[in-house]
Formats: structure tokens, sequence, C-alpha cells
């Protein structure tokens, strides 16, 4: 690993190990999980390394491949507040752990992604890869709960990104050849596996040489306006509330929704729409995955890609073209943005047989609309995978 050699590089001697968390890809199930939502997830066989090792004076010195800068803090004095670079999530990792656990210990260590930025949960990956070695190092057990709501809380509190769980979810808990079916409103889920009578598939990751920041895009917007219509729809029906941070989509009922709709102002009822369809996507969604049609799990995951770009309103001009590409290319069974779709991938279950002209017609259409991509337009194939290990 490209991270190992930098640590022997930089320190001058072998790691004490190495953590590793998958990305994933949610198919059907996107802009959901804020909401208290339903999501389907798979984890996937590529991710974040770090080759770490303890450092007993109990700093933490971390450096990425990825970005430019060492970072470096005490674990007792992380700073209270974001600096605005990518080592925030770390930050934030730690002061969260700490809250529950006894930190002594520091550590070294460098960072790998083995793919692009953008649309993979790379983020929650990065948080829990981090926790898994900081734990180690302190002789820290966590539960595979406890690892989800860390790293929510440290993405959510800390960098200021209104998640939900689903990332983090699909990373710890996913099982190869599985679709994680997770309600988000009570943590129950279950891990549907692929039936013998499946059509064979594989996961198709297109890069469309954009990288993103959640944190610096309109998805806080969007949850909000999301969140601005529920609330409205609670006044509008006469139903209590609270706090307008407390309003959510789940404890509106579809009903209300479609009874009030109309009084929404368009934006808002609009993300509304994608919420409601999403929830009833994703329950079909899993159906068709637990009888194995994965034809029909496709096809939910295209509708999930249609009503992100008309309905939620996500998607930079290049990801929208990519999409309308895949829906016109044989071979692939479905897909949409990954992710929440500011820029960064598109993701697409695909038939084995059409890899090789999958990933030409996909790469060569792509580039005929966006000739400036060349050299950063990429295509991976990745399987299923199985989540972080405790």
């Amino acid at each position: 690993m490209l991270c190992e050699d930098r640590f022997r590089q930089t320190y001058g001697r072998e790691p004490d190990g190495r953590s590793f968390c998958p990305y994933r890809i949610c198919p059907i199930g996107a802009h959901s999980d804020h909401n208290l939502g339903k999501i389907t997830g798979l984890a996937i066989d590529k991710g974040i390394h770090i080759a770490y090792s303890a450092k007993q004076n109990g700093v933490v010195e971390m450096a990425s491949l990825q970005f430019p800068k060492r970072a470096q803090w005490h674990i007792a004095s992380v700073p209270a507040s974001r600096q605005g670079d990518w080592a925030d999530y770390l930050r934030g990792a730690t002061l969260s752990l700490g809250r529950r656990y006894r930190l002594a210990t520091g550590l070294c260590g460098v960072i790998e992604g083995t793919l692009p930025i953008g649309g993979l949960s790379s983020s929650a990956a990065v948080i829990l890869s981090f926790l898994l070695a900081l734990c180690r190092v302190n002789g820290v057990s966590l539960t595979q709960q406890e690892l989800i709501d860390i790293a929510y809380d440290a993405e959510l509190n800390y960098v200021g990104v209104s998640v939900g769980k689903l990332d983090q979810s699909c990373e710890v808990l996913g099982r190869r050849g599985h679709l994680l079916y997770l309600d988000t409103a009570d943590g129950k889920y279950e891990l549907i596996p692929q039936s013998p009578s499946m059509k064979p598939y594989e996961i198709a990751i297109f890069f469309s040489g954009l990288e993103h920041n959640l944190a610096g895009s309109k998805y806080n917007m969007r949850v909000d306006e999301l969140r601005a219509g529920v609330y409205a729809l609670q006044a509008l029906a006469g139903m209590e509330y609270g706090k307008f941070g407390e309003a959510m989509a789940r404890h509106v009922p579809r009903a209300v929704y479609e009874r009030y709709k109309d009084r929404l102002p368009a934006p808002w009822a609009r993300r509304c729409e994608h919420w409601y369809t999403e929830f009833e996507r994703v329950e079909q969604g899993a159906e068709a995955w637990r009888r194995g049609d994965i034809e029909a799990y496709g096809r939910l995951s295209f509708e999930s890609g249609w009503s992100s770009i008309h309905n939620w309103e996500s998607g930079a001009p290049e990801q929208i073209r990519l999409y309308e590409i895949m829906t016109r290319t044989e071979g692939i069974y479905g897909g949409r943005f990954s992710g929440a779709g500011f820029k960064g991938c598109c993701m697409a279950l695909i038939d084995p047989a059409f890899e090789e002209s999958v990933c030409r017609n996909v790469g060569d259409a792509y580039l005929k609309s966006f000739p400036g991509m060349a050299g950063k337009y990429a295509a991976f194939i990745c399987d299923s995978a199985d989540g972080v290990e405790l």
C-alpha cells in the first residue's frame, strides 16, 4: 500500500498496523436518512486505508496522500470548532470518542483513498478508519452501533454536515453479497442475501472528474428545504411541532403531504416529493432484491436518480450527463448519482458480460460531451464487500 510506503519514508520504521474502511454505494434511498427514512446500500471493495503507529505523548499527527500538509493536535486539547481543512473529520472523531472513553495515546498515520473523492462516502470512511486506529492504540473496544454513532456525531456536530446514518451504517454493517436494508428511524436492519436466482452483477463507478466537499455544497440547504416543507405541513395539518431542527418527514404521514402539498412553496414541495417517493422505492427495492429481480431493483435506482435531478435538484451538469448516458447504455441494470450528487461519481449495477462495452460506451459518450474531462474522468469496477472489522 502507498500509505505504508509513505509511512516508512516519513518515520523510518514499519507502522504498527493498518486500518481499513470500505466505501459504500446507495442505489436506492438517497436524501432520506437525515429525515429518518429507509435506505438500501452495499459496502464495496475499495475504501480508506490508514497506516499508523501509537504515539505515547498523546499527539495525533496525520497525513493524507490526497491532501497537502500534515495535521496535528493533542487528544486532550482538540480545537473546539472546525478548522476548515481535511482533518476536521478526524478532529471531530477524536472529540466524539474522547467524550465516551478515556484516551491517553495518540497516533501518527498516513491516509490513502483508493478511489477519487466524491459520492462514495469517503468522509465517513475516513472517520471510521481513523476511529478504528485510535481505538486500537487506546485499547478501546466499540460495538458496531457505537462506531456508527460516534462517526455520525463527528460529521454532523463538528464538521457541520446535515447527514443521517446511511454512510456509516453501510460501511459498518455491510456484508459481501448482501443488500443492507436499514430503517434509520430505529436502527433496525436486514442483510438480504443475493438470491441464487439473481442475475450476476458488478458495481461500476464512473468518476465525473469533479471532486466535491459536502460541507461546501448545497447539501445542507436541500435538507433545510425539506425540513421547512415538513414544518409547514405540520402547521397546516394542525399537528404538534417543536423546534425547526426536530421536524422530520418520517413523522408526517404521506396523506398529510398529499393533502397540503399544493400550499407549499414549489421548492419545498419538490424536496418532500423526493423524500416520500424515495421511501416507497426503498421498500419496493428491498422486495425486488429479496426475490432476486435485479432488473426491477435497477429500474428503481434509475427512478431514484431521476427524482434526485428533478425533485431534489442536485447534480452538476457533468453528473446529469453521466446519468443520462447510463440510462441508454446496454448492460446497465440501473444507477444514479453516488451520494449527495453535488459533483463526484455516478454508480451503476451492470451485467458482467457487458463490462468492457459499458465502460467504453459510457466513457466515449461522456468525453464527447465534456472533452475537458479527459485525463480526469475514470471508470472502476467493484464488488460488494464486508464492512469494517472491529
